[in-house]
């Protein structure tokens, strides 16, 4: 029997932030999390990179009405965004398995983020170094509603490489929150980057 978030006694579909619990002797479990971040920073490649099952994918061809708001300067080669969500599912272990759900990135779309969030155990912010400021909403996000998340940078091919801490530095983000640097097509770092936010979760919630 699988048990999601959702099933644990006193949860609630509009209180995403309330702490998870992890029971292996409840095994399977299925759990929820979210992948954030800007526009074009490698959320439906990062789904799509991991998923076990054929993602869901919500993109539309973008069009010139869109010119104004959505910023193709660091990808150029860009036609088509997500705007509603994507969703993939990957086994972590025999116990765990993660649905995946990642969020539009252009602020027209953040009206859905609070849907995506109900009954999340915690959530992946993407970053492009490039423009790091994309990221600013999505942090400010998961801080105000309490929900657990760790910061993972795309790093794109010919792109200056950062350390995490310089990563962390440039945000501002707290010591307690995870930063790893990763690349959205290679399924091995995206997996390390879910293992992380998963391990980030068991350490913050309470015994």
């Amino acid at each position: 029997m699988v048990f999601a978030v959702s099933d644990r006694p006193g949860a609630t579909d509009g209180d995403p932030g309330r702490p998870w619990q992890y029971d292996r002797s409840r095994a399977p479990v299925a759990v929820k999390v979210l992948v954030a971040g800007g526009f074009g920073v490698g959320k439906t490649t990062f789904v799509s990179s991991v998923s076990e099952i054929t993602p869901l994918r919500t993109e539309a061809v973008m069009t010139e009405a869109g010119v104004r708001t959505d910023d193709l300067s660091a990808t150029p080669e860009k036609n088509t965004t997500t705007v509603a969500m994507d969703f993939g599912r990957v086994t972590l272990d025999d116990d765990l398995v993660l649905y995946v759900y990642g969020t539009p990135g252009q602020e027209r779309f953040w009206f859905m983020w609070d849907d995506l969030a109900r009954g999340a155990i915690g959530g992946i912010v993407l970053a492009d170094t490039r423009r790091l400021r994309d990221c600013f909403p999505a942090l400010d996000y998961f801080e105000s509603c309490g929900l657990p998340y760790t910061v993972a940078v795309n790093h794109f091919e010919g792109t200056p490489s950062y350390e995490p801490e310089d990563v962390r530095e440039a945000l501002t983000i707290p010591p307690r929150v995870p930063v790893v640097i990763m690349d959205a097509r290679s399924r091995t770092t995206v997996v390390e980057s879910l293992l992380t936010l998963v391990g980030h979760v068991l350490d913050t919630t309470p015994e």
